[in-house]
């Protein structure tokens, strides 16, 4: 091999040593499973599950590391991600011997790892029913929410008539949390499906009316002042001029109503929906089935992370000049 290729190699090739940590802390985690034995006491002590999944987090984790080798963009955003998922894997060790080896929690509430798991083999078929439905519920009430929310704060924000008469419903309604309307909200719509999207939207509607109208009179009035000068009318001015330099302000508001109608949800599949991970985890907490429980938690947690960063990933397509200015 001549130095020409060795030194071309050599300089694609590099370590760092944090894309190590990963399969250390997965691996750690790997041999407290199977070296240390379930305690005597603990119910379906011979699952295997929570060591079917660390084989294979630490399988990707060696692949990573390895591609983290040529690859610089890998290799940089996995180091920087590598005492975390190093110490995720430390906090599974710790929590594994708490519940399965050592049976200091009471496993009532406190269930091991691998029985968790083992919820997404025998219930995948309902849970994957429920994720369903609890995802069209939230579009529909986001984008009732939104479209109402949008207008509303353009009527306050553009026009001093509509402000007037307005804003005042929205200083008074807006704050009440959405759960305050399920009785009401009963009553109104004849299907709990209904009164769910009400719930959902009225509170989306309150974040995106007051950021959308927060926006708009942000707007520089010199920016108004140059395109009258140009001849343009009042309603060019309010969709070429304000509602674009308000996105920013909009996009927020989505944000902050995308949180919010997650807890909305779950309070909205708890009070007549027969389906939806809300009403699976409470369905399951009064069976005192802990397991799903921790596992409906677990599908929330990643159903709302994914749906926020792809809502944000839409942010920086939009709005490129502001890219980085919200990190998620």
């Amino acid at each position: 091999m001549s130095d020409k290729l060795k030194g071309e190699i050599s300089r694609k090739l590099y370590f760092d040593y944090r894309t190590l940590v990963p399969s250390i802390g997965l691996l750690i985690a790997l041999l407290t499973e199977i070296l240390i034995p379930n305690h005597k006491d603990i119910k379906y002590r011979d699952l295997t599950n929570l060591r079917s999944v660390l084989l294979a987090a630490l399988s990707i984790s060696l692949l990573l590391c390895l591609l983290s080798l040529i690859i610089k963009r890998v290799r940089n955003r996995y180091a920087y991600q590598g005492w975390f998922i190093g110490g995720t894997g430390i906090f599974i060790t710790f929590i594994n011997i708490l519940t399965a080896k050592a049976h200091i929690l009471p496993q009532l509430y406190f269930p091991t790892l691998s029985r968790i798991f083992n919820v997404y083999i025998e219930d995948r078929s309902f849970l994957l029913t429920c994720i369903v439905s609890s995802f069209t519920l939230l579009i529909e009430g986001l984008l009732v929410g939104t479209i109402l929310g949008v207008i509303t704060g353009i009527l306050v924000g553009w026009s001093k008539s509509w402000s007037y008469w307005i804003y005042p419903v929205i200083r008074i309604l807006g704050p009440i949390p959405s759960s305050t309307w399920i009785p009401l909200a009963l009553i109104i719509f004849s299907a709990p499906k209904g009164a769910a999207i009400f719930l959902i939207a009225f509170g989306v509607w309150f974040q995106i009316t007051i950021l959308t109208s927060s926006g708009i009179q942000a707007t520089k009035k010199s920016y108004f002042e140059v395109s009258s000068t140009l001849g343009a009318s009042n309603l060019q001015n309010l969709f070429f001029i304000a509602i674009p330099d308000a996105l920013p302000s909009i996009f927020l508001g989505f944000f902050n109503a995308t949180c919010s109608s997650f807890v909305a949800l779950m309070a909205a599949e708890m009070m007549g929906v027969k389906s939806g991970l809300g009403w699976y985890i409470n369905w399951q907490k009064e069976m005192i089935a802990y397991p799903n429980v921790y596992a409906g938690l677990i599908i929330i947690a990643g159903f709302c992370y994914l749906f926020i960063t792809l809502q944000f990933k839409v942010r920086d397509k939009f709005l490129k000049w502001q890219k980085g200015v919200i990190k998620w």
